[in-house]
């Protein structure tokens, strides 16, 4: 090494840049900043829908599927295997879970509905990673088949099944839900006080205090525990090494067709724990278009979280709130706070590029904060129409914001044939 630095015309090769490890103490003051933040916008818009205990809840409620749709994605692509069917298979977890559900109970649903994304997951893995077909096209194939398949099984099973048809199933039983009495009063005659963050704090525990649903916790659980396996076991080493570098897996003795498989169809079964969710949780009934397109959102939410679990669970909070505003009373108002939120955050953004010398990106970022700041000052209320395309804004606006920081793993995507490193 010295001989080739004391060389005249050779230089040694630059050190990569260390990127700083994001840890506790500072994911905690990221929270209690936002929170802060939020805090400041309600009490300056009066929108104080923003941080009651019912958007809460209602978040959550919508977060949880995204969440586990790209938890699936994030357990087949760190094995390397593109799944874009996770739509398809979200499908085919509403219709079986709802399914079975009426007819033997909602838990029976939740196991016979992750049974049927897991075999969506399975046809996935037979298509890619036995006969090679591209992982996008084998991913939309899926998607096509699972809504074309529920729509005939439910023409066959639910032909003469009163309040039932080809759309959607018969009511299906609820899950117990939770409630803390004593939490859940305290916290709702905090709320009302409206006080600076003492009532956003009262409003977030209170939401989550109160009529939670033991699948929530169940899926909240699947979060952690996928962090476990996949960066703890040496299964989950194994695993992650054939979404890394499958040669040199296999070179290992690593069976690289059983780990893919293994994740596929684990990645369907979390799909369609998604869908079931969304049929016995969120609604209580199946019905047709049920998913609308939180499958695909998922996969978003997975790629906003840099494919690790706990920006996974970040997104789809963020995503979740965006859709469970648009379902309260006071979307508009809502909505029409959140522009002076995301002008700061622009503002802030812009600050941090500037400062580090990205004159380009700097600029940009100011000139949309100004441009939003107009907006929300020269207005009362956002249209109806833009709340509902909120969740889908979000999604693009999260996603060319992270683009900077990803990184995929290195053989996601690409075929693999046994023996194809040696």
């Amino acid at each position: 090494m010295s001989a080739v630095m004391d060389s005249p015309g050779l230089v040694a090769p630059a050190a990569p840049p260390k990127r700083r490890r994001i840890t506790l103490p500072m994911v905690l003051l990221a929270i209690s900043g936002a929170l802060v933040l939020i805090s400041l916008v309600r009490i300056v818009t009066g929108a104080d829908d923003l941080t009651s205990g019912g958007t809460v809840h209602e978040a959550l409620q919508w977060a949880i599927p995204i969440g586990l749709a790209g938890l699936g994605g994030l357990w087949s692509e760190r094995a390397g295997v593109v799944n874009i069917g996770l739509e398809g298979m979200m499908i085919l977890g509403t219709w079986f879970g709802a399914w079975a559900g009426y007819q033997w109970g909602p838990w029976t649903g939740v196991i016979v509905g992750i049974l049927g994304g897991a075999m969506g997951g399975l046809l996935h893995a037979l298509a890619t990673v036995t006969f090679g077909v591209d992982h996008i096209v084998s991913g939309v194939a899926i998607t096509i088949l699972g809504a074309g398949i529920t729509r005939y099984l439910s023409g066959i099973f639910y032909q003469d099944v009163e309040g039932a048809g080809i759309t959607q199933s018969p009511p299906v039983p609820d899950i117990a839900s939770i409630t803390v009495p004593w939490l859940s009063d305290a916290m709702a005659e905090l709320e009302a006080h409206h006080w600076f963050l003492i009532s956003d704090l009262a409003g977030i525990i209170g939401g989550v205090a109160t009529e939670l649903s033991l699948l929530t916790l169940v899926a909240i659980a699947l979060v952690p525990l996928s962090y476990y396996v996949l960066w703890r076991t040496a299964f989950g080493l194994r695993l992650r090494s054939c979404g890394e570098n499958p040669a040199a897996a296999e070179s290992l003795g690593v069976n690289v067709y059983f780990y893919k498989y293994v994740a596929v169809v684990t990645s369907g079964g979390l799909a369609g724990l998604g869908g079931v969710y969304l049929a016995i949780v969120s609604a209580s009934i199946y019905r047709e278009g049920q998913t609308n397109g939180r499958g695909y959102i998922g996969l978003a939410t997975m790629i906003f979280g840099n494919w690790r679990p706990g920006g996974l669970a970040a997104g789809a909070g963020l995503f979740g709130f965006t859709d469970a505003l648009q379902q309260r009373p006071s979307g508009g108002e809502s909505v029409h706070a959140l522009l002076l939120l995301v002008a700061v955050l622009l503002a802030a953004f812009a600050t941090w590029h500037l400062v580090r010398g990205r004159r380009i990106a700097g600029g940009v970022s100011a000139g949309i904060a100004v441009l939003i700041l107009v907006i929300f000052f020269a207005t009362d209320e956002v249209p109806s129409e833009f709340v509902r395309f909120m969740p889908h804004l979000t999604t693009l606006l999260v996603l060319a914001i992270a683009a900077q920081r990803l990184r995929p793993p290195a053989a996601d995507g690409l075929p693999w044939r046994k023996g194809q490193g040696g």
